[in-house]
């Protein structure tokens, strides 16, 4: 059912399906280049409730919720959830999945969350461990302000660096039932400290992860960037993108003509006013549901590497003065032959 390959890989013999996949953010995103491609806009970044952390559990609820419908199933077939978001305890992910009733495996990997859990969740569909596995990751500028920054009522100044944090979330369903998305493999990341301790530059400490992992999916499955119609990171702006191109070049790989960057898909920066792009659990989730699949389904492309980008850190670490180290994870994504 699985094969492993090189160090930090795995290549799947009967892969699993990516069988449906939601997309549901606020306003702010719904006015960005992908508005209308996203499942639902809620234009109350609050979504009804009180708190910003309830808020967000209730935006995981409803991309979850969607996806499941989206591929003609019912909470019942669901086996196992893997779900993460950037708060103490994934405080959103147990407001938003306690009411699904179902088990709960929570993941923490920054704003590679997504990653992660899809990685999971394809090698528990592949091992003959479930079914169906719902894979969720959320986001909310309020509560990753609150938490890591400034709370936004401080209206404090953002340097060119700093990203906006995607309010929403995305969701899929990896299920061994066929589809016209299959996930060929993953390649697992690594922890990667350049010493970098800018909390308002996120891109600069999680483009080395993003380029360690790169190289190593190359090196694991024998291929080079033009074996990928695109390789996409999670979130890793105008300024880590810069920092990734120059680090695969360093190492023998030029990605410039492939490469793209979901925290530069989901905003007009400067019409914005995001500065380097988006950030977040919920940037790549949403844009691998809203762009990448799509792309996949329309036959613009055939094969791509989907690689969500984290930066590991909290609000004590940094208050320390502990260095902000990242994590990124790769996922290969397929069309689907005839």
């Amino acid at each position: 059912m699985k094969t492993m390959k090189g160090k930090q890989s795995i290549e799947f013999d009967h892969p699993p399906y990516l069988l449906g996949w939601s997309s549901v953010v606020a306003d702010k995103e719904g006015k960005g280049p992908l508005g209308n491609r996203f499942d639902q806009v809620i234009e109350d970044p609050l979504f009804g409730e009180e708190t910003w952390e309830m808020a967000e559990g209730r935006f995981m609820k409803q991309a979850a919720m969607l996806a499941i419908q989206k591929a003609g199933l019912s909470t019942s077939d669901i086996r196992y959830v893997f779900a993460g978001d950037l708060l103490e305890q994934n405080t959103a992910t147990s407001y938003g999945i306690k009411d699904l009733d179902l088990p709960l495996f929570g993941l923490f990997g920054a704003c590679s969350t997504v990653g992660e859990a899809l990685s999971l969740a394809a090698m528990t569909v592949a091992g003959g461990f479930a079914q169906q596995v719902l894979a969720t990751a959320s986001s909310h500028i309020g509560t990753a302000e609150k938490q890591f920054r400034f709370p936004l009522e401080y209206g404090n100044q953002r340097p060119l660096s700093a990203t906006w944090t995607v309010t929403g979330a995305g969701a899929f369903i990896v299920s061994e039932q066929k589809s016209p998305i299959k996930i060929r493999g993953i390649t697992t990341g690594k922890i990667v400290d350049y010493g970098m301790k800018d909390p308002m530059n996120m891109g600069a400490c999680m483009a080395p992860a993003a380029a360690q992992v790169i190289y190593q999916h190359f090196q694991d499955y024998s291929v080079s960037p033009k074996d990928y119609d695109a390789i996409y990171t999670g979130d890793l702006g105008e300024v880590g993108r810069q920092i990734l191109i120059r680090l695969i070049q360093e190492n023998g790989y030029d990605i410039s003509d492939v490469h793209g960057d979901c925290g530069l898909e989901v905003y007009e920066n400067e019409k914005q006013d995001t500065h380097s792009g988006g950030s977040g659990c919920a940037c790549s989730a949403v844009v691998l549901s809203a762009l990448l699949i799509r792309k996949l389904l329309q036959g613009d492309w055939n094969r791509i590497l989907f690689v969500p980008t984290g930066a590991l850190m909290s609000k004590t670490s940094f208050n320390e003065g502990e260095s902000v180290t990242g994590i990124a994870h790769a996922i290969l994504l397929e069309r689907e032959e005839g």
